[in-house]
């Protein structure tokens, strides 16, 4: 065994050994080390900034794109909205020990349900600094130890922030061991921690389809991911028109480089020639370049054609498909064919379609009159988030602290014995 190895082998010890003290402790103990790590990233943000800063000029050096080097950039909002997001976390229930409904069984057996944290969760994930901290609290407040590996690009922004929360663990009394970030940058870590079944319980990659494939493919631990955010919004028969530019205009341009942008939009035919001109201009104002069926095209000449290869496509660019359809049934079919179960959305003002919609959409967040860009944990009362599932087992759409535990039976009798 070569040392990278064995160190990810002690790391993986290391956390089983601290999952099991963590998951013993209160909630007040667990939320008082949330508010330290909430202090302590304010109290020492001009360290972790410039331990930033090196990785973003090394970024840039390197020609990462614009997309994920606004991924990478920790600023003054940045660290607020960090502590923030841990605070929030502090205040949310805990969900570990608590009992779901009892049944009775005919022979006097109490029955019930009680969560209880995974064990030790490892992380892989490029380029944001954020998902460091996000996913400290959160696997931390449902009980669980974390072994994080962020992605190289970003590694001394998270070698900062992980002796704050290192800090915060050891005057919370509680063991380090709770959250480990890899202080690696070797790919071969990695591998070595896909390896680790006999101590981890559950790994979850985040970042590009070339990464989650890379983790599916060579971990022996079960993995929960998305591959990519194929997402789309129809504007359906009869729509607000005002409503749909806004919805689509924020769910494109707002952040076009994450998982729940809108990548593809439907417009029914009804609706074309009076919205796709004038949502045209004020996309093109902003820099996006868009991919459109024929029908589309008479109406924007400046489209470029779409070809089969860009209905699939998650740009996280400033690049928009657009097809017009013939109404929700085309439209469904479509996002059946294309999408890839992440976030869908429909600007209608029609109530028996909007219910069509919610219900025959296969995603993991479906949306009336709103953007895309909600499907998110923060953003759907969650708190922080640690990911966004799309494998339905165990857990579909934005995973926040009930999806970092699962539970057991737990049974209550008079004697009984099983005849």
């Amino acid at each position: 065994m070569n040392t990278i190895e064995q160190n990810i082998t002690s790391m993986a010890q290391a956390a089983r050994r601290a999952s099991r003290a963590i998951g013993c402790c209160s909630a007040p103990q667990k939320n008082a080390a949330l508010e330290r790590m909430a202090d302590g990233i304010l109290q020492r943000a001009e360290v972790i900034q410039e331990a930033n800063r090196k990785d973003l000029d090394a970024a840039r050096a390197s020609g990462l794109s614009a997309a994920m080097i606004d991924r990478l950039a920790i600023k003054d909002a940045t660290l607020a909205a960090m502590a923030q997001g841990l605070r929030e976390v502090a205040q949310l229930p805990d969900p570990v020990g608590s009992l779901g409904p009892a049944s009775i069984r005919p022979n006097g057996l109490q029955v019930a349900r009680m969560r209880i944290p995974l064990g030790v969760i490892g992380i892989i994930y490029e380029s944001r600094p954020n998902v460091t901290v996000d996913a400290a609290g959160l696997c931390l407040k449902a009980g669980n130890a974390a072994i994080l590996r962020g992605g190289s690009e970003a590694f001394h922004s998270n070698c900062a922030l992980a002796a704050v929360i290192a800090r915060s663990l050891a005057d919370s009394g509680l063991p380090e061991a709770v959250v480990q970030v890899i202080p690696v940058k070797d790919r071969e870590a990695v591998n070595a921690l896909l390896q680790q079944e006999e101590f981890i319980d559950l790994i979850i990659p985040r970042g590009g389809e070339e990464l989650i494939r890379f983790v599916v493919a060579h971990s022996r631990i079960p993995v929960l991911k998305h591959y990519k955010g194929v997402c789309h919004v129809y504007v359906d028969e009869g729509a607000d028109l005002s409503m749909a530019e806004e919805v689509c205009f924020n769910a494109k341009v707002q952040r076009p480089g994450v998982c729940n942008a809108m990548e593809t939009l439907l417009v029914h035919r009804s609706e074309a020639e009076r919205f796709l001109p004038a949502m045209a201009r004020r996309f093109s104002a902003a820099g996006v370049q868009l991919r459109g069926c024929e029908q589309t095209r008479r109406l924007v000449p400046e489209a470029v054609p779409a070809s089969e290869a860009d209905w699939p496509a998650e740009y996280l660019d400033l690049i928009l498909a657009v097809r017009v359809v013939g109404g929700l049934d085309e439209a469904i079919a479509h996002i059946g064919a294309y999408g890839s179960n992440h976030t869908e959305a429909i600007v209608t003002r029609d109530y028996d379609r909007a219910r069509r919609f919610v219900r025959e959409v296969d995603a993991s967040v479906v949306l009336v009159n709103a953007s895309t860009r909600f499907n998110d944990g923060g953003q759907l009362g969650l708190g922080a988030e640690i990911g966004i599932s799309t494998s339905k087992l165990h857990a579909f759409g934005p995973m926040g602290l009930e999806e970092l535990t699962t539970s057991k039976f737990v049974v209550y009798g008079s004697g009984q014995v099983r005849e």
